[in-house]
């Protein structure tokens, strides 16, 4: 009966991640033309870009050259999809090589942000937190309390997802995007 309910608990978890891990990042992607499915966006391809958040929730746990590893991992996530929107982009508008740079860098850095830097961050600082407070609130064993701290960031991943995406686009609509516009419009002033 537990085994069924945990079952249940984490297929809802993974069907809530998967969900929200369809968001659709930057001007760049929305100006792609009819909607195909995006590797990197759309399927189980996408949750590579979680892996920061689950190697920082590991953390007490495990060595910290496994954290890097999950490092790298997102990254290399990241800049792949950064050089498929650009192919994209060049196949589209191969006489245009602004709106290949565009798509590149629009991509990159809102992946950088909303996939490895700001979430990364968040759990890594959820976790210490909790392993702190765990450790100054409880007389509970360190293996139990890093194993709770663990299982804390692991379930906060899912809740911080869309948060941190619509802040990413909020201010890359209100930075760097104001300096090339929306494709096919020249850049604003101001």
């Amino acid at each position: 009966m537990l085994g069924v309910a945990m079952q249940i608990s984490l297929g809802a978890w993974f069907g809530d991640v998967w969900r929200w891990a369809g968001h659709a990042a930057g001007a760049a992607a929305r100006a792609m033309g009819p909607e195909e499915p995006d590797l990197y966006r759309d399927t189980w391809v996408r949750y590579l870009g979680y892996a920061n958040e689950v190697g920082e929730s590991f953390r007490p746990l495990v060595p910290v050259p496994v954290v890097w590893a999950s490092y790298g991992v997102a990254t290399a996530y990241v800049t792949a999809d950064a050089i498929d929107k650009g192919r994209k982009a060049a196949a589209a508008h191969a006489q245009d090589p602004t709106r290949v740079g565009v798509a590149v860098v629009d991509t990159f850095v809102w992946q950088s942000l909303a996939s490895v830097a700001i979430p990364g961050f968040t759990i890594n600082r959820l976790c210490a937190a909790s392993l702190a407070l765990l450790g100054s609130l409880t007389r509970w064993p360190l293996p139990v309390r890093r194993w709770t701290t663990t299982a804390l960031g692991l379930a906060a991943i899912p809740l911080i997802i869309t948060p941190i995406d619509r802040t990413v686009d909020f201010l890359m609509d209100s930075s760097l995007r104001k300096l090339y516009g929306t494709p096919g419009e020249p850049p604003t002033s101001h």
